[in-house]
């Protein structure tokens, strides 16, 4: 099953009268249960393609469809409700509330789809213990270190269960051994629970968890391999 299809996406922004092209005519299948990497040197382009797949930016031309949804066909609205319910985003700098306590932040987002308080906190202590944080329920994020804090952003992104998951340069803040405890995490819950994800990284120790590398340079592909 294809959790993501594009064909000849492209996105140009224009800047002072310049038009850029950030990607350019790209085709990519993912299916459902994958672990995979969008790859490059800055400015290849692959952020603006986990953006545009992740419904937080529209295309120039080409289509995207994300759990079944042509998103072109999809109003505001509507990309909201299929962000909310189908997609979770993991980012470099965390993105946590910094006047919720952990516990609630990771279950903000159940709060967004109408889950009653006992329920979301029942299932947020229940990732919360997944993702090793026990005992850590009322910290705010900066009571905690960088790789606490991404544990939390793991759990939050998790907790109402999407089919994709969407991590823009994971491990970017993080040193080399809690990169890998974060990883070997995330590629724990991909196996158990059949989550699919999707990295944008140029880390190299992103790259060698990955079971399915897209290189992009200039806004295309420039090589895909699979392991």
């Amino acid at each position: 099953m294809k959790v993501i299809q594009t064909a000849k996406l492209s996105k140009e922004y224009h800047l002072n009268g310049l038009s850029i092209s950030a990607l350019n005519s790209v085709d990519l299948n993912f299916e459902k249960g994958e672990f995979s990497s969008i790859a490059g040197p800055s400015g290849s382009g692959k952020s603006t393609f986990l953006h545009l797949i992740g419904c937080l930016d529209t295309p120039t031309s080409g289509s995207i469809t994300v759990c079944g949804n042509d998103t072109a066909q999809l109003d505001k609205k509507s990309l909201a409700l299929l962000r909310r319910k189908s997609i979770g985003f993991i980012f470099q700098a965390y993105n946590l509330i910094p006047v919720l306590s952990t516990i609630e932040n990771i279950s903000f987002p159940l709060v967004l789809l109408g889950y009653s308080a006992r329920e979301s906190n029942e299932l947020a202590r229940n990732l919360l213990y997944r993702v090793g944080l026990e005992g850590m329920e009322n910290r705010r994020p900066k009571e905690m270190s960088g790789g606490q804090q991404q544990r939390v952003a793991i759990a939050r992104a998790l907790v109402k269960q999407p089919e994709l998951v969407l991590a823009d340069e994971p491990t970017a803040n993080l040193d080399s051994a809690t990169a890998r405890e974060i990883l070997e995490l995330m590629l724990t819950l991909n196996q158990n629970e059949g989550v699919t994800f999707v990295f944008s990284t140029h880390d190299q120790l992103v790259l060698e968890y990955a079971r399915r590398i897209v290189r992009l340079r200039d806004g295309a592909i420039e090589s895909e391999e699979h392991r």
